[in-house]
């Protein structure tokens, strides 16, 4: 399996070579030259693994350099119910028949993104044993990604991590969850700005080259391809909980901000798994379904991102939508390097009316908003006719995938995290506290260690080169 850039500057590499990092060298990000695909028999063998199991088919597909028992190792290490407070790591809980909600929470950080960043943070460990290297992880975070990142990853050996997060634009919890930690190794820089301004800081410090390979940067951000893949594995098993045969279609409802987790149901789609759709949705942030509404990818400056309550989609630049542009435009680099460059400059392009945008159909996309007042009403009907309580985001998503339902095909909703990380909305919606999972009551009253920044890449680099001693 090699790997390529969407933007066609880089010779094809392989999964260790691209595994540390971040943006290609030309800007560009990380696709497989071709998806392998699954057939009818080995969907059918595949329907009673257990996760750690199913997880080692899936990844040694992508990541043929790396010794078939070791990454079977990795993936047994990874997935256990000590780490996911349960032996079916991603139970499915059922509201009523062909409703479904995939449980994706029950890791240490109480968010999907511990999926993929478990596993990530053990093969880091892994391939820099093999080399007795160092890396440097650097990434952005509006809410979850930077909690996950620095619970898998706190206390390895050889790595540091520096994220960034907008000053004050997330929720308490999340908020604690990663100003707490106290290891030595992770570093919380807290930018005066929005998430864009944090995701535009990664993308100037990995552009400078020289810089990036004297520090040895890498990345945890859904742009690593090695979280995008890790992501694949749910959708599977999803399937597989919610059918009965292997000639079952289900749609996925996906809350949506940098396209990291959907894009993992479109990588699941294209190698073969039977979706028939991937409903896409999004909050008042609404990039992603103005474009497949529309055509127009129209990306809003920093001003003009909403400070919403489901925070982690308070996104307006989605940087794994370049990925699926590829496949769209045919994979055709050139065509994804022109468009990106007006992306980059600050500007958007159309494809309106074009035989691209003719093509998301065919794809299996459609996609909707939800508002703060749809967020209140979701939760508030889901706690009331099930009993159950969401999170704010899961409730987008929800919401979205209800108006694109069709009849007789099972709807699977991506849940993102506990409702315990957005306190305040949830006692909007229902006019009482969510339950905090056991460890986590005090969370909010610990000491907190951070640094506050100005958006200015170069204050991030000179601190950075001041904390890793290269």
């Amino acid at each position: 399996m090699r790997y390529v850039s969407t933007r066609g500057g880089v010779a094809p590499q392989t999964f260790t070579q691209i595994l540390l990092g971040g943006l290609c060298a030309d800007g560009g990000l990380a696709m497989p030259e071709t998806y392998p695909q699954v057939g009818a028999a080995e969907l059918a063998a595949w329907r009673n693994l257990s996760y750690a199991e199913l997880a080692y088919e899936i990844l040694h597909k992508f990541c043929d350099d790396i010794p078939a028992a070791d990454v079977k190792a990795l993936c047994a290490k990874t997935y256990t119910k000590a780490t996911f407070r349960t032996e079916a790591i991603t139970p499915v809980k059922t509201l009523e028949p062909g409703l479904h909600i995939l449980e994706l929470s029950n890791g240490p950080t109480l968010a999907f993104k511990d999926m993929a960043m478990q596993l990530l943070g053990n093969l880091f460990e892994y391939v820099l044993a093999t080399d007795g290297g160092q890396i440097n992880i650097l990434g952005a975070t509006s809410g979850d990604t930077g909690s996950s990142a620095e619970y898998a990853l706190r206390g390895k050996r050889g790595v540091n991590v520096f994220m960034l997060s907008p000053l004050g634009k997330m929720s308490a919890f999340q908020t604690a969850q990663m100003f707490s930690l106290q290891d030595a190794n992770i570093f919380n820089i807290a930018v005066r700005g929005v998430f864009d301004d944090c995701q535009d800081l990664v993308k100037a410090v990995n552009n400078d080259a020289l810089f990036k390979k004297r520090q040895r940067i890498g990345a945890v951000n859904s742009i690593n391809w090695a979280r995008v893949v890790a992501q694949v594995v749910y959708y599977f098993r999803g399937y597989f909980a919610v059918t009965g045969s292997n000639d079952e279609e289900v749609s996925f409802a996906v809350p949506s901000g940098n396209f990291g987790n959907i894009c993992a149901g479109h990588v699941a789609r294209m190698m073969g798994l039977p979706i028939q759709r991937l409903i896409l949705a999004t909050n008042e942030n609404n990039v992603l379904d103005e474009f497949f509404r529309s055509g127009r990818y129209r990306v809003r400056p920093s001003g003009e991102v909403a400070q919403t309550s489901s925070p982690s989609m308070d996104i307006s630049k989605a940087s794994n939508f370049e990925r699926f542009a590829f496949d769209l435009v045919g994979r055709d680099a050139d065509m994804v390097k022109r468009l990106w460059s007006k992306v980059d400059a600050g500007g958007e392009f159309n494809l309106a009316g074009t035989p691209y945008f003719a093509n998301v159909k065919e794809y299996g996309f459609v996609s909707g908003c939800s508002t703060h007042a749809d967020r209140l009403a979701t939760i508030h009907r889901v706690y009331k006719e099930y009993g159950v309580m969401i999170d704010t985001h899961t409730a987008d998503g929800l919401k979205v995938g209800l108006e694109q339902r069709r009849p007789g095909i099972p709807l699977i909703c991506l849940e993102t995290a506990l409702p315990v990380k957005f306190a305040q909305t949830i006692r909007e919606a229902l006019g009482r506290d969510p339950d905090y999972p056991a460890g986590c009551e005090k969370l909010e009253s610990l000491p907190q260690r951070f640094e506050v920044m100005d958006a200015d890449a170069d204050a991030v680099k000179a601190y950075i080169a001041g904390h890793t001693g290269l």
